[in-house]
């Protein structure tokens, strides 16, 4: 009886052999290997990738229903705000980058908020204070989540914000089944942040975090966006509920205040670029560490990479020592550009890479570097498409996870601690001033070619996302992989360089982390040209990306194997 079952499982092989040849025309074409969890999502007429498969629904109902790709955003944003509080909500802030195809142009939107006017240096050091505090009162600057909406929505949204506002306010009072990794998360945050006032009424109802598959309700949330459908932007910053919001920290020991509230705006920005084998990746200028994909990417264009295999040794150090070199600069220079002065075209140079490069020893690990010299937490991402060609790449986060520990009363929602980055040497690019936005990690990305949409996606994940964007750009551009094999491929993260908060960098040059995927005889050989190499799980990140085909006219979504992710099209 034996030979039947044998045989039934050698022709079961010869189908997966016969399949495995199929996909293996869209594998790496260096090294023959493909990593490719599933298909790419291929489809005329819309795509949403996002972090939570109820969210790409949403998103895709909304352009059905004659919405843009931004009002599809921005109600999964809002879903997500209810669905994973653990990486975003409207406590939080935002940056988005819009390719308009009336303009055949891109726009870039930084809703990141602001210290509090009345905090300073001297607030922290005069009470012996070394550093902000990663929870509390005192690490909450505005939240521009909700600017940003109504900032993206008026330039680009078709439909009434009630009804992009209407499936999450629904979900909030109908409740919505919790998924088994949100509910992980849930429970490790509510260990730590349920000593503060209102987070176990919110997120711990029933006195314990939901269980996989529990149904989660937020009336709260719900009612907040309705009043944020009815009365708009102001009604969040100007109205009572900023009031509630300022007047509920303060009584925490913060001084964020109404006037920080009611003052606060959002910023369009021009996005920038830098060339990378033919590709335009743009990325947007600081606040945010998006440039430093870009100095990684032109630091790496110097190698040839079509002789250089996946995952080898040489690929991996020269990875890692364009990163160090990278972040020094991230550390040293990058801030509000409404405060100081960031020399961003002399960063993003081809020029300045070279300088860069030539620091680089091709079979040793470099230690500390320095910056050059130039003269003159959790989140979600998402990304979607519409049927006019419209394309939006959004990021949106609390920091550290769920945020402060702040949640306003009877209002649903926790504030971010954004906060925490700022540095508090007076001296700094990135010191605390009042009314300075701070050095922030989260950044969305736009890939170009011939000045037409090509691929839109993010990689979430702190201080990991310039790695992820560069890793990703390599993947499609330099290894010849598919849009979700560029996701789906094992990531290199390092860590140890120095940090715009003060933290020192590694004197010993940090330490390597690979995913599971990487030959042991390429991480032997990284040992021995001096890297620290080691194996962690959980911190690379989450991608989602939507390619357009112009050729074929459709667009192709790839989501995150790691999390929740859902790519789907119509």
């Amino acid at each position: 009886m034996l030979l039947p079952y044998y045989s039934r499982w050698a022709a079961l092989c010869l189908v997966c052999f016969l399949s495995l040849g199929v996909r293996l025309s869209a594998q790496d074409r260096v090294t023959g290997r493909t990593f490719a969890t599933r298909s790419e999502v291929i489809a005329q007429n819309g795509m949403a990738a996002t972090s939570h498969p109820l969210a790409t629904q949403i998103a895709l109902d909304v352009l059905k229903q004659g919405g843009s790709a931004v009002d599809a955003a921005i109600a999964a944003n809002a879903a997500l705000g209810l669905m994973e509080p653990t990486g975003c909500g409207i406590g939080g802030d935002l940056f988005a980058i819009v390719w308009d195809p009336k303009t055949q142009q891109l726009y870039g939107l930084n809703a990141s908020g602001r210290a509090p006017k009345a905090l300073n240096i001297d607030y922290f050091t005069s009470r012996g204070m070394d550093k902000i505090p990663a929870y509390g009162p005192l690490p909450v600057s505005v939240p521009g989540c909700v600017d940003g909406w109504f900032e993206l929505h008026q330039k680009f949204g078709r439909l009434k914000m009630s009804q992009v506002l209407q499936p999450a306010i629904g979900y909030a009072e109908q409740g919505f089944p919790v998924t088994e990794l949100i509910a992980f998360y849930l429970e490790r945050s509510i260990a730590f942040l349920g000593k503060y006032p209102n987070v176990t009424d919110v997120y711990a109802p029933n006195g314990q975090a939901p269980a996989k598959g529990d149904i989660f309700k937020n009336p709260a949330l719900a009612n907040t966006y309705k009043q944020l459908a009815k009365g708009g932007r102001d009604a969040f910053y100007k109205g009572e509920m900023a009031r509630t919001i300022a007047g509920f920290i303060q009584e925490q020991g913060g001084v964020l205040s109404y006037e920080d509230l009611a003052t606060h705006r959002s910023e369009w920005i021009t996005p920038v670029s830098a060339n990378y084998r033919g590709y335009d990746v743009w990325e947007l200028p600081p606040n945010g560490q998006g440039i430093a994909s870009l100095q990684m990417l032109n630091i790496l264009e110097g190698y040839d990479f079509s002789k250089i295999s996946f995952g080898s040794a040489e690929h991996i150090h020269y990875f890692v020592e364009a990163k160090k070199l990278a972040f020094e600069d991230r550390a040293k220079y990058y801030a509000d550009m409404d405060f100081v002065k960031v020399p961003v075209q002399e960063l993003i140079s081809k020029e300045y890479a070279e300088e860069r490069r030539a620091l680089i020893n091709p079979s040793r690990a470099g230690r500390s570097y320095g910056a050059g010299n130039i003269t003159a937490g959790e989140t979600i991402y998402m990304t979607v498409a519409d049927k006019d060609g419209m394309m939006i790449s959004l990021i949106q986060s609390n920091y550290r996870g769920m945020g402060s520990g702040m949640v306003p009363p009877g209002l649903g929602f926790m504030l971010q601690d954004r906060g925490e980055l700022f540095h508090l040497d007076p001296t700094h690019a990135n010191a605390l001033q009042p009314g300075k936005r701070p050095f922030h990690t989260i950044i969305p990305c736009f890939i170009t070619k011939d000045g037409k949409p090509w691929v839109s996606f993010g990689v979430m994940g702190g201080d990991f996302q310039p790695l992820g964007h560069v890793q990703v750009v390599m993947n499609l551009i330099d290894f010849g992989m598919n849009l979700q094999e560029a996701g789906d491929a094992p990531r290199i993260d390092h860590n140890g360089s120095v940090d715009p908060t003060g933290i020192p960098a590694d004197a010993a040059g940090g330490q390597i982390t690979l995913e599971h995927g990487f030959d042991y005889a390429t991480i032997r050989q990284l040992m021995a040209m001096g890297h620290k190499v080691g194996f962690a799980y959980g911190i690379y990140g989450g991608y989602q990306a939507i390619m357009y085909d112009a050729q074929r006219k459709v667009y192709l979504g790839a989501s995150e194997s790691r999390k929740d992710g859902h790519a789907a099209g119509y």
